[in-house]
């Protein structure tokens, strides 16, 4: 696969290819990158740049990797992964170019979409709806049939009760714990709201 991003999610994505798996190059707009462990980065990704392998891109920020996506959708296939020490439910689903991570859950009737990341040894329980762009971060944990809307970000360590509704383009704080709906733009930490953007 082509990978787009040369940071830290980078090298993350990179540490969970399988042995028959192939970097075919990775890009990023930042021309000061040039290295990311051993492989070379190419730079951003050239105007008539033909992706002959699927695309993923390896940014953690959700409102970057949205903007990577909308500038690429129509010149490239985008890949997903799921760690093998995940445990990904037969039936669960998943959207191109999201990414699942080591010890990570996901469970029955439970939908992820677009280009989401479900970070290291996050919980998602039965009939949760993950929209683009979101960010499980490690350890988080969402009950039964929550609700993250589009480019949120649900913190480390934090805890959803069951059948919440988090609206778009939210931050919840790590170690929080939700409690009650919380609506689009606005932000969680602790046990509480406590801002709009």
């Amino acid at each position: 696969m082509y990978i787009f991003g040369a940071s830290g999610h980078g090298k993350v994505i990179i540490d969970l290819l399988g042995t028959e798996d192939r970097v075919h190059g990775i890009f990023d707009d930042n021309t000061h990158l040039t290295q990311l462990m051993e492989f070379p980065v190419l730079g951003p990704v050239p105007d008539h740049f033909i992706f002959d392998h699927p695309l993923m891109i390896a940014i953690g920020d959700n409102r970057a990797r949205q903007k990577v996506y909308l500038r690429y959708r129509e010149r490239a296939d985008f890949a997903s992964m799921v760690h093998d020490s995940a445990i990904f439910s037969k039936r669960a689903t998943m959207g191109a170019g999201t990414v699942v991570m080591e010890r990570c859950l996901v469970k029955v009737d439970s939908q992820l979409g677009r280009q989401v990341i479900v970070n290291t040894a996050a919980s998602i329980d039965h009939d949760c709806r993950i929209s683009d762009f979101a960010h499980i971060a490690p350890g988080a944990i969402l009950c039964g049939g929550v609700r993250v809307g589009e480019g949120t970000l649900i913190g480390a360590g934090s805890t959803v009760l069951p059948g919440i509704q988090i609206g778009s383009w939210v931050r919840v704080g790590a170690g929080s714990v939700v409690t009650r709906n919380v609506p689009d733009g606005s932000t969680w930490i602790g046990n509480g709201l406590k801002a709009s953007i």
